[in-house]
């Protein structure tokens, strides 16, 4: 899978939250179906983390930056949480 692809599929049919604060808001509010963070996330605990409750946390291996360029952005995303996937197949990445 093309992961850049799938990201921007993701935020272009789908509903993504960005951001580490929107990401552990999703998170406790149980919409979050998948985080993904990238290697540089301020935050140690989505950093180091599998899951975060059920949801599962895949590790980008880029930078915020890449992350962000990666999702079609012009800004650093360090985290994101997918609430619905839409069109793309990012919720069977790996974590």
């Amino acid at each position: 899978m093309d992961l850049a692809h799938a990201l921007k599929v993701a935020l272009e049919t789908g509903t993504v939250k960005l951001g580490v604060e929107e990401s552990r808001a999703a998170v406790e509010a149980k919409k979050a179906k998948m985080l993904i963070v990238a290697s540089t996330c301020p935050d140690e605990r989505l950093v180091r983390e599998r899951a975060i409750g059920k949801v599962p946390v895949f590790h980008y291996p880029g930078t915020a930056v890449e992350l962000g360029q990666a999702c079609g952005r012009p800004f650093p995303v360090s985290a994101m949480a997918i609430l619905d996937a839409g069109a793309s197949a990012i919720l069977t990445l790996e974590t």
